[in-house]
């Protein structure tokens, strides 16, 4: 087999694999946060009954004015759809907890003002 032959195979593979990497995550669960408040979000939480909560990697916050795409973990898919949501604020203050649909819109911003 010729060089040029093994390049393209191997460029070939490659796309597919970046083809097949791009196609999952797109499976992932997610949602989107905005931040609309004057404080850095330093924390995420979430629950089922507003007793027990998991928290959300979000490395060293989530700035005012940004937005974050954050991505379940495969261990909660058994999980309810309708989950409560909070954050906390490097001011010291959190929000108040709503209640969220985690499996429909997605890409539509939970907004935290507080």
């Amino acid at each position: 087999m010729s060089i040029q032959k093994n390049i393209s195979a191997a460029l070939l593979a490659l796309s597919l694999g970046a083809f097949a990497l791009h196609a999952a995550a797109d499976q992932q669960w997610h949602f989107v946060v905005k931040n609309k408040t004057d404080s850095n979000i330093v924390k995420l939480q979430v629950s089922q009954d507003k007793h027990q909560w998991g928290n959300f990697d979000i490395g060293s916050g989530i700035a005012p004015g940004e937005r974050a795409t954050l991505v379940w973990a495969a261990d909660t898919d058994e999980q309810k759809c309708h989950q409560w949501i909070r954050a906390q604020y490097a001011d010291g203050s959190s929000s108040e907890p709503s209640k969220q649909d985690f499996c429909h819109d997605l890409d539509d911003p939970i907004e935290f003002t507080e």
